[in-house]
């Protein structure tokens, strides 16, 4: 009877510890239980809060893009209507040019040559001193400027933007890229092949043949201008010769300058002009004066923003920054005519005449 009542009271003491056990687990859950709904609506508060908060950004962002916009489509009529002006101003100083006759500085000069100094009394009239400077430095040392830029002739639209050729001579072999010049009855043009340095070939006009051929030591990957990659080397004629524009390398960013004999094509000289050949599109020559015009890969307005003169009567900081009248896209190609002093562009196919304003040198 007493191992009986021993098993008794030992189960119900099991029982009270379990119950006491069961009742503090449960509290304990309860507890975290609570714990994490406090926890998950401090969560749901504050996930309110950011939404509402982002709401409002959003409103403000939209109404603030909204203004962007209505702001953005009124300078952009703003700036269409200033390039119609624009546009129509050159227009009418174009035909206004063409209404004027040229100077006659230059009819005084070819005078003077033809019947002497006399014949400059007689054109004169009465005697006027800048005129005299002014004639003085056009049959003397080539010693005169480009300060203005004016388009003369707008022929049709044929070819190209890089050019055509739409005539005879029919030349022995092809040439490269539009860097070619006629100077004295012959025309001097690029022939490039693979593995071969750069030729610069001389073909004569009157009898259809070849005339002479040099090598010229360059990389013939590395093209002069940045924006024209087609032109690998490009010659140009003035009054005081021929001369090359190239690159030696494809890792040199300037242009180069080279006078060549045009007899023989040798090399005279060669200039490193400074100018560099990122953003270049072509180049002329003009009294021994380098312009490098540059323009953007989104075409813009061509200009001429770096000058390099081989005598040092002037430099680049201080020749002045010439736009050229907005046309229709890129010069692929710029040759100056010294005879008669005035500048062939082929622009996006179009053929353009420009006639330069001249100064002299030292005035700059």
């Amino acid at each position: 009877m007493k191992p009986l009542l021993v098993l008794l009271v030992s189960t119900a003491w099991t029982f009270a510890g379990a119950q006491y056990y069961y009742q503090g687990l449960m509290d304990y859950l309860e507890n975290r239980l609570l714990a994490i709904e406090d926890r998950m609506q401090f969560w749901h508060e504050q996930s309110h809060r950011y939404h509402s908060e982002l709401r409002d950004f959003r409103k403000v962002t939209a109404e603030a893009t909204a203004a962007l916009k209505n702001e953005h489509s009124t300078l952009l009529k703003d700036l269409e209507g200033a390039t119609v002006r624009v546009d129509r101003m050159e227009r009418e100083m174009d035909y206004v040019e063409t209404q004027t006759s040229p100077r006659a500085c230059a009819k005084k000069a070819d005078k003077v040559v033809e019947q002497g100094a006399w014949g400059l009394e007689e054109s004169r009239g009465e005697p006027e001193e800048e005129d005299w400077e002014e004639l003085h430095s056009r049959v003397s040392d080539c010693v005169e400027i480009m300060s203005g830029i004016r388009s003369v002739k707008i022929l049709k639209r044929v070819g190209g933007p890089k050019g055509i050729w739409t005539r005879d001579p029919r030349l022995p072999d092809e040439w490269s890229g539009p860097g070619s010049a006629v100077y004295n009855g012959y025309l001097y043009y690029i022939k490039r092949e693979a593995g071969v340095d750069v030729q610069v070939v001389k073909y004569d006009l009157l009898s259809g043949s070849v005339a002479d051929t040099a090598m010229f030591p360059m990389d013939s990957h590395a093209a002069v201008y940045n924006l024209n990659p087609e032109t690998v080397a490009d010659l140009a004629a003035d009054d005081e010769g021929l001369w090359l524009l190239y690159a030696p390398s494809d890792s040199e960013p300037n242009i180069n300058l080279a006078k060549m004999d045009p007899a023989t094509l040798d090399i005279e000289q060669i200039w490193d002009t400074q100018c560099p050949r990122e953003n270049a599109e072509a180049a002329f020559v003009v009294c021994g004066t380098v312009y490098i015009v540059y323009n953007t890969r989104l075409t813009s307005r061509s200009r001429v923003q770096c000058v390099f003169d081989v005598n040092d009567m002037v430099i680049s900081e201080e020749a002045p920054l010439l736009y050229f009248p907005r046309r229709y896209g890129a010069h692929a190609s710029l040759k100056y005519n010294p005879e008669e002093k005035q500048l062939y562009g082929w622009d996006d196919g179009y053929q353009i005449i420009y006639r330069l304003t001249m100064k002299r040198k030292l005035l700059v």
